[in-house]
């Protein structure tokens, strides 16, 4: 084997396993960090700035300011021990940090820049020696199109190691483990790749480019010889247009592949590594081709063209075709059936683009090497064009296009940017006479005017052949194609963070959607448990006033408080802002109208970053989050979340949180409650069934034992100051303080050896979001109920007052077999 070639697949290894680290501490960052700033579209696009802007600045200053001497190698081992040493601090860093941001940070525009400050100070670091690693690489690379082509092998292989990383913490390490566990395996392999990098750069087999020393030093590049082109502005700039796209796709296709998936971890996980194979794919081709193309600037122009066809494709899929497979994913006997069939789904719309703009790098570092020199001094600038570029895309298209034009919109962009960086690409610069440019000499096309025109009117026809989203792909998800009957929409709408949808049966019967799945409706059961939420702790509590609502959804719960006399204020905190904008108003007779009530004032934030960052307190706090199983939901349902609502309670308060027992399975039920009850020793669980079957729970915490009197609490629901209240529960099937009270399903102390063996879900090990999403098409709610139920018995510690009404809940809390199962 060619020694240059041998030498270049072991330097391939290596930044293989740099980029299985990389993707590591990305998840693991992003999900810790996620817990202080919040997950909102805002939150998360600061930390993508973040991220990928030290890259960016790694990429572009740190090599200037390493000493030349130095053997490249010896220097990437070093760059690889430092990220592993800002891994373990930055871990460590974010819970201090975390302390003095809920202390300090402010509302509005000052606190974005708070939130930039925090997510630089813990990203920046390790981000900015990540971006290093590929232009200190490149020295090694000849001044020559093969050494172009080394070099886009190296960002192949670092971009396939990145797949394995999101794979493994993904499916493995935050499964199984924590994220402290997973962050010193990606230290370990750090440290790993560093022994190595010394090794191999002490090695004499170790061959180094043409112009370098005898003794291993890189000497300085030879001067651009007089009559060569300037600089490839034009290269630089269809790097940077194709890095703003790719990303900015990334997250467009994250939003509808996630209706069609269903909006897990494991989903995302997938979304991610497919995306990355296929640019690791693509890039080695682009290596491959960069070496063999007569004029690599027109291949990429030509590759940034076929992106525009590539994305129209995906457009098509996603919008059209997928969603109307005929798959169940309910009838799989194993759930990792069904993440195979989720990789082969997402990478049919997903992996010719992708590979595409893989294939952009090297045949820009190739195209850019033809005309300004070797590709060792281009690496770093156009690693921070693309990036600098992927950073833009990524951000706008989160916070801006999403929200302001819809996908469909944005998807057009998309296309017509990918035929603008094909222009860019194929711009040529004036030659030079004696040194000095000729006079107006500038930019020219090298294709002929006839071709464009083709290409223009190719790229206008597949921008408008861009279907839009479904409404029923927003309402449905995953399950369109096994609905019979899909009603009339009412109301659709993509916002930052979620896509929304309202939609009314022939029955009558309203159902508010949220990214592809029911979070809420008139349905009977929906209503009563939605109105449990708020009557249980606003009855149990002797005064109420001040309240935090968890999640607007249809605003039933948050409603539901505004009928017991005594509210004087309502928090009601929502990630989406068009959820209380435009969803509420359709729902306005059974909420109340809560929006528009002066009680009412709504704040538009992450509920885990208001409830760390407000100064409030209340008497009831109700949480009514989207399912665990969602990804980032589970920080919703993390033993410190419990703990931020009890330090926000006013003496005397509860709190009451939904537990769902469809879509979900035993380990997570256990889980959510063993949770709850780790903060609330005194908590008891209420049901919420569906003919005589396990539906839903209701959780409900305070700081003191419980005691109701039944006595006490139907007299309050008989005076004229709660007739509302009265009848709010009569509308939902409870008629009297007894059946309410008769939903009572055990208390915490009880459900003690039913829990032993859960799994607690904390801040640094989200067991839950794991868990749940493999437990998502189980049908386990009647055996958890059952379960559950043989654990209720009647407490005089709870139950007091008069003998007569706790004969009859003795009664009904009665079980044929008084045993129950250990």
């Amino acid at each position: 084997m060619d020694p240059l070639k041998r030498q270049w697949i072991l330097l391939s290894l290596l930044f293989l396993g740099s980029g299985c680290a990389a993707l590591i501490y990305e998840i693991v960052w992003f999900q810790n960090l996620q817990l202080v700033i919040g997950s909102t579209a805002v939150s998360l696009g600061v930390l993508l700035a973040a991220f990928m802007g030290g890259m960016c600045l790694g990429s572009l200053i740190l090599p200037r300011l390493l000493p030349q001497q130095f053997h490249p190698v010896r220097l990437w081992a070093l760059l690889e021990l430092g990220v592993g040493l800002f891994g373990i601090i930055v871990l460590y860093a974010v819970p201090w940090l975390g302390k003095v941001y809920a202390a300090i940070v402010p509302g509005g525009a000052i606190g974005l820049v708070v939130r930039g400050v925090l997510g630089s100070a813990c990203l920046l670091p390790p981000t900015i020696l990540m971006g290093a690693t590929l232009p200190v690489m490149a020295r090694l690379a000849p001044s020559t199109r093969r050494g172009a082509s080394l070099v886009g092998l190296l960002y192949g292989a670092n971009t396939l190691g990145a797949v394995i990383g999101a794979l493994l913490a993904g499916f493995v390490l935050l499964r199984l483990f924590d994220s402290v566990a997973a962050t010193f395996i990606a230290v370990g392999l750090n440290l790993a790749l560093a022994g190595l990098g010394f090794a191999l750069a002490a090695a004499p087999q170790l061959s180094m480019p043409s112009n370098a020393s005898s003794r291993g030093e890189v000497a300085q590049p030879a001067p651009r010889p007089i009559g060569s082109f300037p600089p490839p502005t034009g290269i630089y700039l269809a790097i940077g247009v194709s890095g703003f796209c790719a990303l900015g796709a990334e997250v467009l296709w994250t939003r509808l592949l996630s209706l069609i998936l269903g909006g897990t971890t494991y989903t995302f996980s997938v979304i991610l590594a497919v995306f990355l194979l296929g640019l690791g794919a693509g890039s080695g081709a682009g290596a491959l081709l960069a070496r063999r193309a007569r004029d690599p600037a027109l291949a990429l122009g030509f590759s940034q063209w076929l992106v525009a066809g590539a994305l129209a494709w995906a457009a098509l899929m996603l919008n059209q075709s997928m969603p109307y497979w005929p798959i169940n994913p309910s009838l799989s006997k194993s759930v990792w059936s069904n993440f195979q069939l989720d990789l082969l789904r997402c990478a049919w719309a997903v992996f010719p683009a992708a590979c595409l703009w893989g294939a952009g790098f090297p045949l820009a570092l190739a195209a850019a090497t033809r005309t300004s020199g070797g590709a060792r001094d281009l690496v770093g600038k156009l690693y921070a064009a693309n990036t600098l570029g992927s950073i833009l895309g990524g951000t706008l298209v989160s916070v801006l296009f999403i929200a302001w034009l819809g996908t469909q919109q944005t998807h057009r962009i998309l296309i017509v940017l990918s035929a603008v960086a094909g222009v860019l690409a194929q711009l040529k610069i004036g030659e030079r006479e004696n040194g000095r440019r000729a006079p107006f000499s500038g930019w020219k096309i090298v294709l002929p005017r006839t071709l464009w025109l083709v290409l223009l009117a190719m790229v206008a026809a597949l921008a408008w052949s861009v279907p839009a989203v479904a409404w029923q792909l927003i309402a449905y998800g995953r399950y369109l194609p096994q609905k019979t009957e899909l009603g009339t929409a009412l109301y659709v709408g993509e916002g930052m963070n979620a896509s929304v949808a309202v939609t009314e049966l022939s029955s009558g019967v309203r159902n508010f959607h949220v990214s592809g799945k029911i979070e809420a409706s008139t349905e009977q059961q929906d209503m009563r448990l939605q109105r449990m939420l708020a009557h249980i702790p606003a009855l149990f509590h002797p005064d109420p006033r001040s309240v935090l609502v968890v999640g607007c959804g249809a605003g039933v719960t948050a409603g539901s408080f505004l009928v017991h006399p005594g509210i004087e204020r309502i928090r009601l905190c929502e990630i989406e802002p068009l959820i209380p904008k435009q969803v509420a108003r359709f729902f306005a007779e059974e909420n109340y109208d809560v929006v528009q009530d002066p009680r009412v004032h709504l704040a538009y934030d992450d509920a885990r970053h208001f409830i760390l960052t407000t100064r409030e307190t209340f008497d009831v706090i109700t949480s009514d989050p989207i399912h665990p199983w969602v990804k980032g939901a589970a920080t919703l349902y993390t033993k410190e979340y419990f703990e931020l609502c009890k330090r926000h309670l006013n003496s005397g308060g509860f709190v009451s949180q939904w537990v769902p027992l469809y879509e979900s399975d035993l380990a997570t039920v256990k889980s959510e409650i063993a949770t709850f009850f780790s903060v609330f020793p005194y908590g008891t669980i209420w049901s919420n069934e569906d003919l005589g079957a396990g539906y839903d729970l209701v959780l409900l915490g305070q700081t003191e034992p419980l005691e109701v009197d039944l006595e006490i609490l139907q007299r309050r629901l008989n005076r004229a100051d709660h007739k509302r209240v009265a009848q709010s529960l009569r509308d939902v099937g409870i008629r009297s303080a007894f059946t309410l009270v008769a939903t009572y399903a055990g208390q915490a102390r009880d459900l003690q050896p039913w829990l032993k063996n859960a799994q607690l879900n904390r801040d640094r090990d989200l067991r839950l979001q794991y868990l749940a999403g493999l437990g998502l098409y189980a049908n386990q709610s009647d055996s958890i109920y059952s379960q559950l139920s043989n654990y209720r018995t009647f407490s005089a510690d709870i139950f007091v007052g008069s003998n007569t009404w706790n004969d009859a809940l003795r009664r009904t809390f009665a079980k044929p077999d008084s045993a129950a199962p250990r």
